[in-house]
């Protein structure tokens, strides 16, 4: 959510405060602003409501120049989308920027009217602003007044101040939202994602749960949640530098959809041969721990969350291994009970995904014997918590709607299903070769599925003007229609359900009419049968179907349905292969209702906050 840039320089800064910010809009917003300050200690703020454009113009229209500067692009919370409530946020010398949530800011709120504070917006930031503005009053720097304030406030906060008497210096802090330091020569930045800072550096710092760090153009000095000075690891980013730029794809949605054979190729890069698994390319000490493995606990949200059950299937039906799956928000909150020999395994496309973390913090004390993180960004909180990462190599992934971080994702299960049961010798050396083989063979077979990328087109007129679709799907088939509900939900803002398809009797068909499409996943496995009985229910209520079918299913067109013939592939990885062409037509659909495909409404790409 929420994007943060920072920087301390001799140069003007504006520039890169507001390329940053532009690199940042994949993370949903609704405002942005920018402060700057030059050594003459004059001070500039300029907010707006909507797009970065918007804010960019404004400052065009007025230039202003500084060397120290603080942006920040906000995604609403607390008090409706204004440019009053837009950040940086004021008081007196003081200037804030802010992503997450202070749970405490309605007492604290009410102690600063009592001291005679004045607030000019709805926000929970403001709190912060007058907090450090009073510690300010009783102490001797900007980050002693910043380690006096962070105390007193409950809930996230990855932040940034800035004094405007002071203009060398930013002081900023994290707590539970991700911040990183990029390192210049002569000059320093910060942000809430490595990925605004590319164009200016190479070299990040990560923060720690806890830090606050002081960044001038020479000097960066981190303390950590004790006070005490700390020495952070300096990171080599290997991040695309143009990762921010569409190219010829009219949307990142579809470029990243386009993308995902290349990123398969990644995932499994340097971690299978020809025939197996190779277990030392997933940690030091993945083979002794994998080989205790008697359970295991999947916790995710979203589109992660429908990864995770569809590698359930795989893990119990090829590793023999029990597996739970859970919603993060739900697991956190809840009294759980640990199996023996479990390994907890947290799934995030970027690392920070708030109530997935806070789980994994919760996890580790309560007897899991190991954790373990599929992730996409390293370097990010989940992964340097974690035991063992597996990090998917996806590449940056700017569309707020997942697309390659989940095929990479189901992949990288697929591995780590194969490394488990290897050891505890559930799977032998012909199974293993088998499923390696298709690993290999996944990539060409996402080529083909893009190949049906215009006659997918073709049918999303179809959906154009409906308001509901169900998605059918059996097996390990069925959360891969819950990922294509998702999808449609998320871009084109077509209410979507998906079901098992057994289900349908016991309830959906009450839906059922000619007006509601109903998509089906149909490929050519042991239950094939029983839902083509499923899809006779459908078409004698009416329902107008949609049937993904595999080439060998012998399915055929007929009044009220309609068959897409997909080329026949390993039914190992055919969950991963059918996962596309899902994707491709809720883009389409999307495109042609006009939504904001990159962007949807209410939405954000990295949910830091509760």
């Amino acid at each position: 959510m929420c994007g943060i840039v920072g920087a301390v320089a001799q140069r003007d800064v504006i520039n890169i405060l507001i390329e940053g910010l532009r690199r940042l809009e994949y993370r949903g917003y609704d405002s942005a602003g920018i402060a700057v300050l030059n050594q003459d200690k004059a001070y500039t703020r300029v907010r707006r409501l909507g797009k970065v454009q918007e804010l960019a113009d404004a400052v065009a229209e007025n230039p202003v120049s500084g060397g120290t500067g603080i942006a920040h692009t906000r995604w609403a919370t607390h008090g409706e989308p204004s440019e009053a409530n837009a950040h940086p946020h004021v008081s007196n010398n003081i200037t804030i920027v802010h992503n997450g949530i202070i749970e405490n800011h309605e007492p604290l709120r009410a102690m600063l009217i009592e001291r005679g504070y004045q607030f000019n917006s709805q926000t929970d930031t403001e709190v912060i602003a007058h907090l450090i503005e009073w510690e300010m009053r009783t102490s001797e720097t900007l980050t002693e007044a910043v380690q006096k304030t962070t105390p007193q406030l409950e809930g996230a906060y990855g932040m940034v101040a800035m004094d405007s008497t002071n203009p060398d210096l930013l002081v900023t802090a994290r707590s539970g939202s991700p911040l990183v330091i990029g390192l210049g020569m002569d000059e320093n930045f910060l942000a809430s994602d490595q990925l605004a800072l590319l164009n200016v550096t190479r070299r990040f710092i990560y923060l720690e749960e806890g830090d606050i760090a002081e960044i001038t153009r020479h000097n960066i000095n981190i303390f950590d949640i004790k006070g005490d000075a700390v020495e952070r690891e300096v990171v080599e980013s290997t991040a695309e530098h143009d990762a921010g730029e569409k190219g010829q794809y009219r949307h990142f949605m579809q470029k990243e959809i386009f993308e995902q054979p290349t990123a398969l190729i990644n995932t499994i890069s340097g971690k299978i041969n020809n025939s197996e698994v190779i277990l030392e390319s997933l940690g030091t000490n993945a083979a002794e721990l994998l080989a205790k493995v008697q359970h295991v606990q999947i916790i995710a949200c979203g589109t992660s969350y429908n990864s995770g059950m569809a590698s359930k299937y795989w893990f119990e039906s090829l590793a023999g291994v029990s597996c739970d799956v859970e919603i993060a928000s739900e697991f956190r909150y809840r009294k759980f009970v640990t199996r023996p020999n479990s390994l907890l395994i947290t799934l995030s496309q970027s690392g920070e995904t708030a109530d997935t973390l806070a789980a994994l913090r919760i996890a580790k004390e309560s007897g899991y014997m190991g954790v373990m993180t599929v992730c996409n960004v390293e370097g990010s909180s989940m992964v340097r918590e974690s035991d063992i990462a597996f990090i998917t190599k996806a590449g940056t992934e700017i569309g707020v709607a997942s697309t390659k971080a989940f095929t990479t994702q189901l992949s990288a299960l697929l591995l780590l299903v194969t490394a488990i049961g290897k050891q505890n010798s559930n799977i032998n050396p012909e199974l293993e070769k088998e499923i390696v083989h298709a690993l290999h063979t996944i990539p060409n077979h996402v080529e083909r599925a893009l190949t049906f990328d215009k006659e997918i087109e073709a049918l999303a007129i179809d959906f154009a003007d409906k308001h509901h679709t169900l998605f059918l799907g059996r097996g390990e088939y069925y959360p891969i229609a819950m990922e294509a509900a998702l999808k449609l939900k998320e871009i084109s803002y077509i209410h979507a359900e998906a079901y098992a398809a057994g289900e349908l009797k016991h309830g959906p068909l009450a839906l059922i009419d000619a007006d509601m499409p109903v998509v089906v996943i149909a490929p050519t496995n042991d239950l094939l049968d029983k839902l083509k009985s499923n899809i006779e229910e459908v078409r004698a209520r009416g329902g107008l179907l949609y049937v993904f079918a595999d080439e060998q299913a012998q399915f055929e067109a007929c009044d009220g349905m309609k068959i897409i013939t997909m080329p026949h592939v390993d039914p190992i990885t055919a969950p991963i292969f059918y996962t596309v062409p899902m994707q491709l037509l809720s883009y389409h659909i999307a495109l042609i209702k006009g939504t904001d495909i990159d962007q949807p409404r209410n939405l954000a790409k990295a949910v830091t906050v509760e």
